[in-house]
């Protein structure tokens, strides 16, 4: 009897055994199926007849849907482009709607092939993604009164005049760290941070450049005095980690582009409203070349 029910456990483990190593094996790196698939090749989504790329639906310029239910924005218009060229219709991307804090988990999971939703790329996110190519540049900015521009931060230095900051941001961070001699005005919001440079309260504010650039264009009086400063980062698109093969083709399509000067058109018909022509050097990156 002892013997009959070892027997009979033995043969349910190897079952069940050979019942999981089925199904490893049938989870590779492929799109569907039930498969715990990591990500999609080109060849799965090219059968699949569509590429899942994940954009804003909130954020305009970049990306957000229209009065009619449309994907419209910067990001969009280069996505489209990229299913053109891989599938050859634009109307094949499938377009995923996701916001700032799901951007690597839809790459995780497989639920997009391709982020590109105004994707900084940092270190840490790194670890977790892989990025391609940059297509788009941002750095700090400082927005000025056109009665009293500030030109450089050296005017700002052992000076009564007051930068304004949003509290908590990089901007808030960098003057703490490398100008401890620059008085800072902090509020918490950013209508607050606008309310006092009109109110006069400051001299001037320094936030991301994006930011300022928009603002100003919306608020004559007002100008982008010093465009660019501190640094740089980066807007790229993102694959999960290890699709070399998508990374690639993202890569080689950008530097195509370039030869047309692609990036920079999509600037002109989706940003310049927002941002004007005058700024297309600070932020455009063509052919996924940084200057």
């Amino acid at each position: 009897m002892r013997k009959g029910m070892k027997f009979t456990t033995l043969l349910l483990a190897l079952s069940l055994l050979l019942v999981g190593l089925a199904g490893c094996a049938g989870s590779g790196n492929t799109n569907g199926g039930s498969g715990s698939a990591k990500f999609a090749s080109i060849e799965d989504i090219k059968k699949n007849g569509k590429i899942r790329i994940g954009v804003f639906a909130d954020k305009p310029p970049f990306g957000y849907v229209d009065s009619e239910g449309k994907n419209q924005g910067f990001d969009v218009y280069i996505a489209k482009r990229f299913a053109k060229d891989l599938l050859g219709d634009e109307s094949k991307v499938e377009f995923v709607l996701v916001d700032a804090a799901s951007r690597v988990a839809y790459l995780e999971s497989n639920k997009v092939d391709i982020i590109m939703a105004n994707f900084t790329v940092t270190d840490e996110r790194k670890e977790k993604v892989d990025f391609a190519n940059p297509y788009m540049k941002l750095s700090f900015g400082i927005v000025s009164p056109d009665s009293a521009p500030i030109t450089t931060i050296d005017q700002l230095k052992n000076s009564d005049q007051k930068l304004i900051v949003a509290k908590g941001t990089t901007a808030e961070t960098y003057f703490t760290k490398n100008y401890p001699d620059i008085k800072l005005l902090k509020f918490d919001q950013y209508t607050e941070i606008f309310s006092a440079l009109k109110d006069k309260r400051g001299a001037a504010i320094a936030n991301d450049n994006t930011e300022l650039i928009a603002w100003a264009k919306a608020n004559p009086g007002f100008t982008v005095t010093i465009p660019s400063f501190g640094g740089q980062d980066t807007i790229a698109p993102a694959v999960a980690k290890g699709n070399k093969e998508l990374l690639d083709w993202i890569n080689n399509e950008l530097a195509t582009l370039g030869k047309e000067n692609f990036v920079h058109q999509a600037y002109k018909n989706t940003l310049t409203p927002v941002y004007g022509a005058g700024f297309t050097d600070q932020l455009v990156v063509e052919g996924g070349k940084v200057n």
